[in-house]
């Protein structure tokens, strides 16, 4: 009896040693230590207060989630995609998240020669016959676009405004724009709608560059949709006081000195994207093919209305029939 009793008593010890690791490790390797999920970003940097940023957040929260752990890869160079994934493969990792149009061939022929591991593509259409551990995560860029191309008409003085683009060869891109260029016309049509692809995602000095030469022709509302390039072209209407609109996330918020002039952002919520596509993993198993985030589901937005008073007579009230006519599919925005 008196042997059970410091048999009893030693397991408690241990038990509560083993607490103690665990508390302090996180957790261990072999008990349960959950999903590794890892992250490769598009081009440029990962504090780009945009697209691989927020993506970035969402995994992170995804991993939170369901119990695992997050690790994410910096692209430099496209010709890095490839062996950027394959760092995670070789790692045995369970989940790899890969971010943007561009790193789709290689997310695809990964996902094919690696079908125990389960892949998603931020903005990677997933064309059939499609793997079933590969989903791409899409958007209504052209749908976020018009939401903003709305404000734009409605707070131009001038009749003019621009768009700055990054790569014209990446879809999410153009259908920001196409949105936001029907938008305006909408309202108004004979405004004058400046667009400019500067090739890039990584240049502020090119953005501001490109913005300043809009403004410099008269343009009164700058969107950009280009990354960093586009945050350089935000600081440019700042500092020549006109509207900014931002992309992607809500960029009065993570882009603090552009705040002053930014009124709007198009958005789509990246970071609620990945998160629930881990989750949906987790819960279900493989996913495969696309998974539309749009008006319907709220996977799209317009940003708060900032730094404007008044806001102009039934702008809010435009902009919430234009969400309910898109979720109800009367209203179909271009996507080029």
């Amino acid at each position: 009896m008196r042997e059970g009793t410091l048999l009893m008593k030693r397991s408690v010890v241990l038990l509560a040693l083993l607490a103690l690791v665990v508390t302090a490790c996180g957790s261990l390797p072999g008990l349960g230590s959950g999903l590794k999920i890892g992250m490769v970003t598009d081009i440029g940097q990962l504090e780009d207060k945009s697209f691989n940023e927020f993506s970035w957040k969402g995994v992170q929260d995804g991993a939170r989630a369901v119990g695992g752990t997050a690790t994410n890869i910096v692209t430099k160079d496209t010709a890095d995609y490839k062996q950027n994934i394959q760092q995670f493969i070789d790692q045995k990792y369970d989940v790899i998240v890969t971010v943007g149009f561009l790193i789709g061939t290689d997310t695809l022929n990964a996902a094919k020669a690696n079908p125990t591991v389960q892949f998603f593509g931020v903005d990677q259409f997933v064309a059939d016959p499609a793997p079933a551990n590969y989903q791409g995560l899409l958007f209504a860029e052209n749908q976020a676009g018009y939401l903003a191309g709305i404000v734009a008409a409605n707070i131009t003085k001038s009749n003019k405004i621009g768009a700055v683009g990054g790569r014209s060869d990446v879809p999410p891109v153009v259908a920001y724009i196409a949105g936001y260029t029907a938008a305006a016309k909408a309202e108004k049509p004979n405004i004058q709608v400046l667009v400019n692809y500067t090739e890039d995602f990584n240049a502020p000095d090119k953005g501001e560059a490109s913005a300043k030469t809009m403004i410099g022709q008269g343009a009164d509302v700058i969107f950009q949709v280009a990354g960093l390039t586009g945050a350089g072209a935000l600081r440019a209407a700042c500092n020549a006081k006109v509207y900014g609109i931002g992309v992607d996330v809500d960029q009065y918020l993570s882009l603090p000195d552009a705040k002053a002039c930014i009124i709007t952002s198009a958005e789509k919520k990246l970071q609620i994207a990945t998160a629930e596509a881990i989750k949906r993993f987790k819960d279900k198993g493989k996913q495969g093919g696309n998974f539309f985030n749009d008006a319907k589901n709220g996977g799209v937005a317009a940003s708060e209305i900032r730094n404007l008073t008044p806001v102009p007579a039934g702008l809010q009230d435009k902009l919430n029939k234009a969400l309910e006519d898109m979720k109800s599919g009367k209203l179909n925005p271009p996507t080029k």
